[in-house]
């Protein structure tokens, strides 16, 4: 197998890592970031026990994704880290918050408890986090030679905070979808109106994010709207205006499943768009593939045990997922039980 064919297919497992990972644990953090909006301790014992049973499986994605980045394209993890170590540091801390919050809060009566704030608070910043660290690698870092030359505060811009404010947005509307699609009652109900908000703010930061994004680079601009590329970069917004049409209608005649699944649909087509707009650098406009990978007898023999890791991965998740399937019920005991 050529260098460069076994390079990209690594660039797609950890692109495929990361999707799996924004996707699943996404409404994990979308579902914390609306407990504030649920003030019952009832409503809110429901929502966390839609995801107990899967939530830190979801997590197997990110150690997967930046275990593999570090393994497969090391060049590309040292220039990276240092300029996003902010905002990764952050969201560890609130993964910590929130994943401490899962066990704790059910120790205690308190009708308002310190562990809901953990939870909605470390969701959030997680989620914040995550996009910030998106914004500032798609603006670009500063590289000279082989390392980052940047400074401590770089990747705090007004668009990677847009970036930021995308995610959170995206999250949300994913964790209510997840609520529509596993709740009843009162609850779904409530799910559906923030389904809609969130939907269109969703919408509202896809847009702002795109139009902001060709005027980073000169090569994004290129790569989105210089003839002949334009033939295949537009079904993108196209699809995307498409999707969001049937998934309005989705929430407007309330169905149970199609809202959450196109919200993934929606998902997978501007994180197709955003590999357009970064294809071939694995660090925007500095480092290709090619550049960052690891040599070619060690991607080689990474690939076997990921060809065993990834398979089993997504047996026992689907496996969890099937268990654990249909409505969650006040009354029906929860995973804490």
């Amino acid at each position: 197998m050529a260098s460069f064919d076994i390079a990209m297919l690594w660039a797609f497992i950890i692109a495929f890592a990361v999707f799996m990972y924004v996707v699943m644990d996404g409404f994990d953090l979308g579902i914390g970031m609306l407990f504030p909006l649920f003030p019952h301790k009832q409503d809110r014992d429901v929502m966390m026990n839609t995801v107990a049973p899967v939530w830190d499986g979801n997590e197997t994605w990110l150690v997967l994704g930046g275990g593999g980045l570090m393994a497969a394209f090391p060049l590309a993890y040292a220039i990276l880290m240092p300029a996003i170590y902010t905002p990764i540091i952050a969201m560890l801390i609130g993964l910590v918050f929130r994943g401490v919050a899962f066990e704790f809060r059910w120790r205690t009566q308190s009708e308002r408890n310190r562990w809901d704030i953990a939870f909605a608070g470390g969701s959030l910043v997680a989620a914040m986090a995550q996009g910030i660290a998106l914004g500032a690698i798609l603006q670009g870092v500063a590289v000279e030679g082989r390392h980052y030359a940047g400074g401590w505060w770089d990747w705090l811009t007004p668009f990677s905070l847009l970036t930021g404010f995308a995610v959170v947005a995206g999250y949300g509307l994913l964790g209510a979808t997840w609520l529509v699609m596993k709740t009843t009652g009162d609850l779904r109900d409530q799910a559906y109106r923030l389904s809609l908000w969130l939907l269109v703010a969703t919408l509202v930061a896809i847009v702002a994010v795109s139009l902001a994004t060709p005027f980073l680079q000169a090569d994004y601009w290129r790569r989105w709207f210089a003839w002949p590329n334009i033939l295949f970069t537009a079904p993108i917004p196209v699809a995307v205006a498409a999707i969001t049409l049937v998934l309005l209608k989705s929430i407007a005649d309330k169905h149970d499943y199609r809202p959450f699944v196109l919200s993934l649909v929606l998902f997978a087509i501007t994180y197709a768009g955003l590999g357009v707009s970064m294809y071939p650098y694995i660090v925007p406009q500095s480092v290709t593939i090619w550049q960052a990978a690891a040599p070619a007898n060690s991607l080689g023999f990474m690939i076997y045990g990921v060809a065993i890791l990834v398979p089993v991965i997504l047996a026992y998740t689907a496996w969890a997922y099937w268990v654990f399937r249909g409505k969650v019920h006040a009354d029906s005991g929860g995973y804490h039980s």
